[in-house]
Parts: C-alpha cells; sequence; structure tokens
C-alpha cells in the first residue's frame, strides 16, 4: 500500500494542490516523528540564529505549522507538539 500511495495518478477534478496535499498528509501520516522532528531542528536553528530573541514566537510559529501538517488527514494524530 505504501508505493501506491506515492504512484497514483491524479483524478479527474483534483488539483494540482490537492494532489499535493494528499501526498504531504500521506508522508506525515507515514513518517510524523520525523517531520516533526526536522522542524523543532528548523525552529531550534531560527532560535539560535536570532540570539533567542524570538524563541517564543519561533516555537508558537513550529506549533501553528505542525497542527496544520498534522490537520491535513482531518484527524490530529501525526505529531505531537512537544520540544
Amino acid at each position: 500500500m505504501g508505493a501506491e500511495r506515492w504512484i497514483r495518478k491524479e483524478q479527474p477534478g483534483m488539483s494540482m494542490f490537492d494532489n499535493i496535499k494528499d501526498k504531504a498528509s500521506d508522508a506525515v501520516d507515514d513518517h510524523g516523528d520525523k517531520v516533526s522532528e526536522g522542524m523543532d531542528k528548523a525552529g531550534d536553528f531560527a532560535d539560535e540564529k536570532t540570539g533567542g530573541k524570538y524563541g517564543e514566537q519561533i516555537d508558537q510559529g513550529t506549533d501553528r505549522a505542525k497542527d496544520g501538517l498534522d490537520g491535513l488527514d482531518g484527524q490530529d494524530d501525526d505529531i505531537e507538539n512537544q520540544q
């Protein structure tokens, strides 16, 4: 089933963005822990580069981005908001 999701063709009526959303949702479903880890690392990098000046805002943005990605499939079950 895993490879089939990446090979599926666009269905009539599906926009390019629907197709991208489906692929992103599948990636988050399959690798939510890795996505979360990568987002945390990116947030930590940005926090370091700004000298901690915007740490709270960076954490909020990271959490919102995780929530948005996690909700792509209509469920909130793939990414945990922890740092």
